[in-house]
């Protein structure tokens, strides 16, 4: 523990404060004094040229061409000897001692200690034309000690460019005069830590998200260092020019002398901080920084959504700025033009009406280009380039669709919502209703938005406002102990979906409309940059606007109304505010419920230690709290300890590494590896694709199930728990968008540790029948949670959102092979439907007659026809074979046919050929019986009495390792499809067979049911090995039914199981986490496991914590850190797909739709007239044919059934007439006999109908497809 602690204090905090360098005993004299004397002449060369030179830009260009020069010299050396151990140039090895004359390069020692004389140098030959010799006495062991390599030449030019920008940018500054005395030393420590990294960096960093040697983090300390010595000598230059006009706004003035200034003189305190930032790691590396600052930027002043990577987040904002230039340019035309009180100048209507539908096209578009360029590579590249069957998925496909469907609705609604903007803004109602209008416009806000996100949810979660012991609004699954359909849509879903679209597109855009009208009369950046991001935020993320709307109408209107500046403006920024106080307020949740000491914790006795330490670091913390939401830090737990340190920024997407679990299978495996090591043999590889199937679940249904409110209120960012009887998983809500949503899944061990166990029992089970009020039990009222129960629920990190929540999923049986096949009764049975299955596939095969006619098998066949045949292999046992002939101790075909020849028939009636006692079919099925034994034996070491080689055998043969090893047996490879199409499905369906012979033990004997049953296996079920790729596109595919038989060797066991899979919908427990809680967890457990290198499997840090769920949040980390069983890539979920929204919302407006239709619309109108004009019918009848099959009558054309929405393809644009079914006789038109004023009257009114369905069903179809 104590060389450990003085390795953290060298390595790490001495190593952060000097950019690296650090003393290290394990290295040897020469590679200490190497740093010492390198990291020296780095600070004293700029303070001693500073100190003793007048200051001039001459001195600075000298110095940066000798640091220039220097890091040229020093990365071509390092660059070529380690090009040199690569190429391994080895002219001549002798003794070091022998070697005194020729030219020498001595680096020093093998980095383990001194060298002596005896020691074996290496003569290696490096590029010179003079073919110049040097002794290298370095390994690469020992140059990777010395200094950091470089893999590239663009690296190490890049490395050079830098070293001379911090040493050109840093000289500058002392030039300018900002320090002063010992200041100047600091500073030039800065520097030389800053270059020493490029050379010799820390590793690891301390905000290093990886272990071992993180490229990235060797460029964070001089990029920082030019980033801010450039803005100080910017906002130097600026304040001291005076050419920027401030502005102010809410009494703080901007961008004027004294603001530069200022910000200058933070930077520069800033800069001389380095090292102790550094060291707490509060700045992330490089791309986490760039990623972050452009979320940031395009989320709060943009509106834009959270992004997924660097790329994702510059192409976010790119387009973000296009579309705001373009507004700008249009307001800033309307503000200059003339204004008449009464009217709204055209061009700022026309901008208006830009501004509502660019802001819903952004909405609806993905942050990632990835996606787009997909699309757009698939139409023009991929298309029609055929794919291997089993690599076949629909899901591309899918989401392809989903990306074009939004596309062509975008191109028929952008128009639409800006015309009809355009209209209502040049109709000057927003002008004529003032002021009544705004006050209007902000209660129903208010109180819709108060209904929608408040009331409906809490009504809707198991423990309505921690008091109520049910939810009051309960879906149908609720009260199902097994859930057997899809969930049902319900008519509170219905209304939280209908008051999400008018709060969306209606109230919220009349809002901004209001404002941009009433206020517009200058500031035309804010004015764009303003409604923009509250659009796209109202079509986003609505759930929080109404609480901002709100408190913004409340303060600025009637408290505070002189520091308005436009309510629009007041908005804005109090939108930005409002998202800084929500994480505020989530972290102060997380701290507050970690560290409260009756619920406290103690993982370790550090916990214990610490705990005194949190009372008197409360202030701190608070101050850290603020500091951290203000800039999107977490806060992590020290250790897992109660004190809170605050960590560096980080994106929505907390974690850095692109960590995506790749399951090892037969594709990407060798084959030897695959017969004899048999890779991915554990449970958590295997049971990884259940998780996958999961998330292709979740890709289908998640987005419309979070707009019908199924998971309660949701924000960029959270956080939820699925939870089921053997399914755990992590699900984190990165990005979402108007229409889709885009998550990453993390599934758990199935069966996790004993703490992972003691927190899923916590979110698990209820507390409905606590009974207890702190020290008694008085019990509650009725429906009511006891005082200990709410009190309890109030301290937690997370909460129950729903219990039911229905997937589509598999369930999942595993039974013990070895206690099925243990007596050799049940081993009989297998071997029998071995041979029966065998049999059945070779009367099937549709190469039977080709097998029956070649030579070559008859040939090996034809002994088998000898009366006095027998097989007396010692595989053949008398108490595992049937047919075994005791009196010629063997397999002949006569007792085989005695046994078999029945079903050999029955098998051959289904497809006709002769099977007589004698005929070739009988004898190649007693040939391949017997070479399917023969296999099994040979796998099973010559059918051992004892149950393990039998197991090992049966599984061999069930992943398709078939040993042929009689000469006997050699005609099987005169086709391999007597293999691979005969004997491998054989193995796999007698296990099915043999499972099923539990549940009926003699209803096999019949051959009719034994034939269907082996049929229908075939069509409903796949019977496969798991490390089959065809295994896992069953899955992805959704086969009703699999199975397949295990072999696990993990800790010490080694069992064979049979896994039976069914698919039918599973219920999830939803639990919603505190997101602060994940991000600060996480922060913790990289802080500690990278940076303090603790490797403790039983840390305390991952001890059960019920109240935060410290073991299922810590597990859920990447590789290393945690240890997920699978670990999704990054997922979108469309709203397009889900059968249930669209029947909500109706079909997405597109060109093709529309058209349909049309189409549509003008065959019903023909066919009503003819009908009208011909017998008096209305449409219904002449959609039915003419007859009076109306939907009465043709129940089984309106027939409903609840299917589970990634079973149901998309539904299509077309719409279809209703006739009877086919071979059934149309019905003639009913006719009644009357008078003729009775019949004129009847014409008369049925016209009349007619002419009314006409016009009212296409106008109720066009508003159906409009509102999406």
């Amino acid at each position: 523990m104590g060389s450990q602690a003085l390795q953290i204090l060298r390595q790490g905090v001495w190593a952060s404060l000097t950019g690296g360098w650090y003393v290290d005993p394990h290295q040897s004299t020469f590679s200490n004094c190497f740093h010492l004397y390198l990291w020296i002449f780095l600070l004293a060369f700029p303070f001693l040229i500073y100190m003793s030179l007048p200051p001039s830009l001459v001195v600075a260009g000298v110095y940066c061409a000798v640091v220039a020069a220097f890091f040229t010299a020093i990365k071509a050396v390092n660059f070529r000897l380690h090009a040199m151990f690569d190429l391994g140039e080895i002219v001549e090895k002798r003794q070091a001692s022998l070697i005194t004359d020729a030219p020498r390069l001595e680096e020093g020692d093998d980095g383990s200690g001194g060298h002596d004389g005896n020691q074996h140098g290496y003569w290696r030959r490096f590029s010179n034309p003079n073919g110049i010799l040097f002794l290298v006495r370095y390994d690469r062991l020992a140059l990777l000690a010395l200094l950091d390599r470089n893999r590239g030449v663009g690296e190490n030019v890049f490395a050079v460019v830098l070293a001379s920008m911090v040493a050109f940018l840093g000289f500058l500054l002392l030039l300018e005069g900002f320090f002063r005395d010992i200041w100047v030393f600091q500073f030039c420590l800065v520097i030389a830590s800053c270059q020493y990294s490029l050379l010799k960096s820390v590793q690891p960093d301390a905000a290093s998200p990886m272990h071992g040697h993180n490229w990235v983090i060797v460029y964070s300390r001089p990029v920082y260092f030019c980033l801010c010595c450039a803005l100080i000598w910017v906002l130097d230059l600026a304040g001291r020019s005076g050419h920027l006009q401030p502005f102010s706004l809410y009494g703080v003035t901007f961008f004027s002398a004294h603001f530069l200034l200022c910000a200058r003189d933070v930077l520069i305190v800033f800069a001389l901080c380095f090292p102790i930032i550094f060291l707490f790691g509060l700045l992330p590396q490089v791309n986490t920084f760039l990623m972050c600052l452009l979320e940031q930027v395009d989320m709060h002043i943009f509106g834009g959504t959270a992004t997924t990577s660097p790329l994702s987040s510059l192409y976010s904002l790119l387009r973000s700025v296009l579309v705001a230039a373009l507004l700008y340019g249009f307001c800033l035309g309307a503000i200059n033009a003339p204004w008449e009180h009464p009217h709204v100048p055209v061009l700022f209507s026309v901008f208006c009406g830009l501004l509502l539908a660019l802001s819903y096209h952004l909405s609806r578009q993905s942050s990632d280009p990835v996606i787009l360029w997909s699309v757009y590579l698939y139409s023009l590249v991929l298309h029609g380039i055929p794919k291997p069957l089993y690599f076949l998925d629909p899901l591309p496909e899918k989401l392809r669709d989903s990306v074009r469907e939004i596309f062509h609705s975008d191109l028929v609604m952008c128009p639409l919502m800006a015309v009809i903007t355009f209209a209502i803004s040049a109709s000057t109602v927003f002008i004529a209703l003032q002021p009544a209008l705004s006050y209007i416009l902000y209660m129903v806000a208010g109180v819709v938005g108060f209904l929608t996100h408040y009331l409906l949810p809490q009504l809707r979660k198991q423990l309505p406002w921690f008091c109520l012991a049910h939810p009051v609004l309960r879906s149908r699954e609720y009260s199902q102990f097994e859930v057997r359909d899809a969930a049902q849509l319900m008519w509170f879903e219905k209304l939280y979906a209908w008051l999400q679209c008018v709060e969306k597109y209606v109230i919220y855009p009349a809002v901004v409309l209001n404002s941009l009208t009433t206020e517009a009369h200058g500031r035309a950046l804010f004015i764009s940059l303003a409604g923009m991001k509250l659009l796209r935020s109202s079509f986003c993320a609505p759930s929080l606007q109404y609480v901002t709307l709100s408190f913004t109408a409340l303060f600025f209107l009637f408290d505070y109304p002189h520091f308005s500046e436009t309510f629009l403006l007041d908005y804005f920024f109090m939108s930005i505010l409002f998202s800084k106080l929500w994480d505020l307020l989530y972290k102060l949740r997380f701290v507050l419920t970690y560290i409260a000491p009756w619920q406290i914790t103690w993982g370790s006795a550090f916990h214990a230690f610490a705990q005194p330490f949190a009372v008197p670091h409360s202030a701190m913390l608070f101050v850290q709290a603020v500091f951290s939401a203000l800039f999107s830090t977490p806060l992590n737990p020290v250790l897992g300890s109660a004190v809170f340190v605050t960590s560096y920024t980080r994106p929505v997407k907390f974690w850095e590494r692109d960590y995506n679990t790749k399951r090892v299978d037969h594709s990407n495996t060798r084959l030897a590896t695959q017969l004899d090591r048999n890779p991915g043999a554990d449970d958590n590889n295997l049971n990884s694709i259940f998780y996958e199937h999961l998330t292709r679940s979740l890709q289908h249904s998640l987005c419309g199930d979070l707009l019908l409110g199924r998971w309660g209120n949701y924000t960029t960012g959270d956080c939820f728990i699925l939870a089921s009887d053997y399914l755990n998983a992590l699900v984190h809500i990165i990005e979402i968008g108007n229409g889709l949503v885009t998550f990453q899944l993390r599934g758990l061990e199935f069966r996790g540790t004993y703490c992972q166990q003691r927190e899923v029992e916590a979110i698990t089970e209820g507390v409905e029948e606590d009974e207890g009020c702190c020290c008694c039990e008085p019990g509650h009222l009725p429906h009511m949670l006891s005082f200990n129960a709410a009190f309890g629920q109030r301290w937690l990190a997370w909460e129950v959102a729903a219990t039911k929540y229905v997937l589509e999923g598999y369930s999942i049986s595993d039974n013990n092979a070895a206690s099925m096949l243990q007596v050799f009764d049940l081993r009989k049975i297998l071997i029998t439907y071995y041979v029966k299955s065998i049999i059945f596939y070779v009367s099937r095969s549709p190469k039977l007659e080709e097998w029956l006619a070649n030579e070559t098998v008859q040939e090996a066949l034809r002994p088998c026809l000898g009366p006095a045949y027998v097989d007396s292999d010692p595989t053949f046992n008398l108490n595992i074979d049937e047919d075994y002939d005791h009196r010629a101790s063997g397999v002949t075909p006569t007792a085989f046919c005695m046994v078999y020849l029945d079903w050999i028939q029955y098998c051959n009636s289904r497809c006709p050929t002769d099977s007589e006692r004698d005929s070739p079919l009988v004898t190649l099925c007693f040939g391949l019986c017997i070479l399917g034994r023969r296999a099994l034996g040979t796998a099973s070491h010559s059918m051992s009495a004892s149950l393990e080689p039998f197991l090992y055998g049966l599984h061999a043969l069930f992943k398709g390792d078939f040993r042929i090893t009689s000469p006997r047996d050699e005609w099987v490879f005169a086709d391999m499809d007597l293999l691979n199409r005969v004997v491998a499905p054989g193995v796999r369906m007698s296990l099915k067979l043999h499972q099923d012979h539990f549940t009926s033990p003699d209803e096999y004997e019949d051959p009719v049911v034994l034939y269907d049953a082996i049929t229908a296996n075939e069509e409903k079920m796949l019977i496969s090995h798991e490390g089959d790729p065809v295994w896992r596109s069953a899955i992805l595919a959704n086969m009703p039914s699999l199975l397949a038989l295990r072999h696990v060797m993990d800790d010490g066991s080694d069992e064979y199981k049979i896994i039976m899979l069914n698919k039918r919908f599973l219920s999830f427990r939803v639990i919603k986490v505190n997101r602060e809680c994940v991000r600060g967890l996480w922060a913790g457990q990289q802080q500690e496991l990278v940076f303090l290198r603790n490797r403790n499997p039983e840390r305390g840090s991952i001890q059960n914590a019920k109240q935060a769920l410290r073991n299922m949040i810590n597990s859920s980390c990447d590789q290393p850190i945690g240890y997920p069983i699978y670990v999704s890539p990054l997922t979108t979920s469309y709203a397009g797909g889900h059968t249930q929204l669209r029947s909500v919302w109706g079909g997405p407006v597109s060109p093709h739709n529309i058209y349909t239709w049309l189409i549509s619309s003008w065959d019903r109108l023909q066919k009503g007239c003819g009908a009208g004009c011909n017998s008096g019918g209305n449409i219904e009848d002449s959609d039915c044919g003419g007859g009076s099959t109306s939907i009465s009558n043709n129940p089984a054309a309106h027939t409903t059934q609840s299917t589970p929405a990634s079973s149901l393809p998309l539904p299509q644009p077309h719409f279809t007439s209703i006739h009877p079914p086919m071979g059934e006789p149309r019905t003639p038109p009913l006719t009644t006999v009357s008078d003729g004023h009775c019949s004129a009257a009847a014409s008369y009114y049925n016209n009349v109908n007619t002419v009314s369905m006409l016009i009212t069903q296409p106008w109720n179809s066009l508003c159906n497809d409009c509102i999406l």
